[in-house]
């Protein structure tokens, strides 16, 4: 029976339903207050981030709650009020009593002003400080960012402690001709400062930057804002070697402790990154004395202190190596200096234990009260869970192993109040509230709904396990298993036997878990099955199983996918003639391996910044590492390119298989991208050109490798279901 396609204008019509659904980014909970009657309540402030696809941009607002609880259960909780959207902030932080509120804000400059920013200090009714930033000039413009970035008050409440980008002298032409306008005068003699009179010969000098998403970040220093004398200043005793980040006040406010970042030789890209050399320091705010608390060979993240401030816990990876990996959970004693290791790393998961830590951060709040336990969710092969941890004695219990299946994220906690969101890969995410309950008793944690989100009609789907077959097993790392998840239609023309959308994801050190995801649902309401393979090198499946992939790329990861889209296609009702492949990054690598080992098996492609042939990414990504560690070679600074290395980077590229290629190719491209350049594309596509392969090619300004600004992510979508409609027809 020929079936009917959908029209352009059903298609933009489901995707403008569908990216209505908001992301829920951030929550934080008010102090407890007490009623007439002597029950508890405090208030929960969230922020929520959707696409608007009018003015074409990512909008934020904000939604308060009431939660009543008696200290062992949730009594009541429900909204208070509606609502509202949040206007050109980019950094809120409440004190620790819940009675300030420090937010950073851009306003735009008047006429042809460069945008401002500006730091203010709320209490409970009104705005009590607003500082011009960028007219103090003590600094170049404040870190938003969760990289670097940060917003801390001191626990005495009079402080706050940021990052910013360190103030460039002012750089003028060898021959500027008239008088620069003078800067501020030294106070004692009347002359202009020295540091404000500009350099000749700087104008053009190059700036290193941190790369992807982080090309205005070079050179970062930590500052202080003394919030009763409305002063500035820029903390000193920092070793120039370093770039500080991710600071908070220490206890006692006597200092401040930071995550430094090496930056000589010279900086690689950090987005995504946790394997870069990094430690945890202490710099003393009197004597400037600079005091370094962990190893410094290796790569450490995401410091939380203490309610009680005895204890510091952060995260550990090696130096190099796979960008993400299995994690360790280490813990510094603040009195008696000694770390201890909580959590190794987990070789092979296995139900029941605990699965590794792969996670991008510890939540801002991940401490229950007793300053023994904290919070984290992290992947359990293809679902995300919540585990609360004894820094004590390691032991750890799932808070959701009870609960529906599906990706769990803890948000904040706080006296015990635990809040997190939920999703599935066909119900958008909701907000959860739970009370901590006490050591021992954690499995009987009770979850419940605070704001719900309709599951999406028409869509079902499930998570399988695949065994490669013995000649494809690793010869050190044997016995390892993956997964895909897949989903269908469950109503719809199609839903009998719908085509395949096949879709391995980037990293390739990430994972798919079972999460509310925009493309796939859109594409699964159009009525296609997708199915998202978590390939030999997924996060969630233990160490053994991410150290398996390098030196495999191109031959490990490529046969995984085959074989799951061999056995998907005998076990389900799907059409087997009738099959696609649609990957960004490492999933566009895959992709486009794929249709040139397999021509066969598929009709057509979509390809987002692809990796396309690792020898000529590597001198022009901001990751060169990866592009010899994935090929299974060691990574040096100074390593120069070597024939042999080149070779072995060229016979694992899918560039190699391209004569083979017949499936017709849609590339999209982010202008913009500095982790996988738009070159690569290009390469393919004038590769695919001169073979005759039928391709298109869409082009993305100001966008980055992520390709997800809304506009780029509507006509991306638009341009990949119109593409696999016309040739799965």
């Amino acid at each position: 029976v020929p079936q009917v396609q959908p029209r352009a204008e059903d298609l933009s019509e489901l995707y403008r339903e569908l990216s209505q659904h908001p992301g829920l980014s951030t929550a934080c909970l008010g102090p407890d207050l007490t009623t007439q009657y002597g029950g508890k309540y405090c208030s929960l402030y969230t922020e929520w981030s959707q696409r608007d696809l009018a003015r074409a941009e990512n909008i934020k607002f904000c939604r308060q709650y009431l939660i009543f609880h008696d200290g062992a259960s949730i009594v009541y909780s429900g909204p208070a009020g509606t609502c509202s959207e949040i206007k050109d902030e980019l950094l809120s932080r409440e004190s620790p009593s819940g009675t300030l509120k420090a937010v950073l804000r851009k306003v735009p400059g008047k006429e042809k002003e460069k945008e401002k920013q500006f730091l203010e200090v709320w209490d409970q009714n009104r705005k009590v400080k607003s500082i011009d930033l960028t007219s103090l000039d003590k600094h170049g413009s404040v870190y938003d960012d969760d990289q670097f970035g940060c917003l801390a008050w001191s626990h005495s409440e009079t402080h706050l402690l940021y990052v910013a980008e360190k103030k460039r002298p002012k750089a003028e032409s060898f021959f500027q001709s008239k008088a620069p306008e003078l800067g501020t005068s030294d106070e004692d003699t009347g002359h202009p400062k020295k540091e404000d009179a500009p350099v000749k010969g700087e104008q053009f000098v190059y700036h290193e930057d941190w790369g992807e998403t982080l090309s205005t970040r070079s050179v970062p220093v930590l500052c202080v804002l003394d919030i009763e004398g409305n002063s500035i200043s820029v903390l000193e005793g920092i070793p120039e070697h370093l770039s500080p980040g991710q600071a908070f006040w220490s206890p006692e406010d006597t200092g401040v402790v930071f995550v430094g970042w090496w930056h000589n030789p010279f900086r690689l890209g950090l987005r995504h990154c946790t394997n870069r050399r990094s430690a945890l320091f202490y710099v003393d705010l009197t004597g400037g004395r600079c005091e370094l608390l962990s190893e410094d060979t290796r790569a450490v993240w995401s410091p939380r202190l203490s309610p009680d401030g005895c204890r510091i816990v952060y995260l550990e990876n090696n130096v190099l190596g796979p960008h993400q990996q299995c994690s360790r959970l280490r813990m510094y004693d603040w009195y008696t200096k000694h770390t201890t290791t909580v959590l190794e790393t987990v070789p092979q998961q296995a139900w029941g234990a605990f699965p590794g830590i792969y996670c991008g951060a510890l939540p801002g709040m991940c401490w229950a009260a007793d300053s023994r336990r904290i919070l984290l969710d992290t992947a359990q092969r293809s679902q995300q869970d919540v585990f609360v941890v004894d820094t004590a004695t390691g032991t750890t219990t799932s808070l959701t192993a009870d609960s529906p299946q599906g990706s769990w994220s803890v948000l904040t906690i706080d006296r015990d109040l635990l809040v997190a969101r939920f999703s599935t890969p066909s119900c958008p995410p909701m907000l959860k509230v739970a009370v901590l309950p006490t050591a021992g008793r954690e499995a009987q944690t009770q979850w419940i709904c605070l704001q719900d989100a309709p599951p999406v009609p028409g869509i079902s789907w499930g998570i399988r396990t695949l065994q490669p077959p013995p000649e494809q097993e690793h010869p050190q790392y044997g016995g390892l298993d993956f997964d895909a998840i897949l989903m269908r239609p469950s109503e719809g023309p199609t839903a009998q036997k719908p085509p395949l959308v096949v879709m391995p994801h980037g990293g390739p050190h990430s994972v798919f878990t079972a999460g509310w995801m925009l493309y796939p649902a859109a594409l699964c309401r159009v009525g296609f099955a997708v199915l998202l393979v978590n390939y030999r090198g997924s996060l969630g499946f233990g160490q053994d199983s991410v150290a398996s992939l390098p030196g495999n790329v191109g031959t490990q990861d490529v046969h995984d996918v085959q074989l799951c889209v061999e056995q998907v296609l005998q076990e389900e009702t799907l059409d087997a003639s009738r099959v696609a492949l649609v990957g960004g990054s490492h999933g566009g690598f895959l992709a486009c391996h794929l249709i040139g080992q397999f021509p066969d098996t598929y009709r057509a492609c979509v390809v987002r910044n692809p990796v396309v042939n690792i020898a000529s990414m590597v001198t022009t990504t901001d990751i060169p590492d990866w592009c010899l560690t994935e090929t299974g070679l060691p990574y040096k600074p100074d390593g120069l390119p070597d024939p042999a290395q080149l070779t072995e980077m060229l016979h694992k590229s899918p560039i190699r298989y391209v004569d083979q290629v017949r499936a017709p190719v849609l590339l999209m491209l982010g202008e913009d991208d500095r982790r996988v350049p738009p070159k690569q594309g290009l390469e393919y596509y004038r590769a695919l050109k001169a073979r005759g392969v039928l391709t298109r090619l869409l082009w993305y300004p100001g966008n980055n490798h992520a390709l997800a600004g809304v506009e780029a992510e509507a006509d991306g979508f638009m341009n990949m279901a119109l593409w696999l409609l016309k040739h799965l027809q």
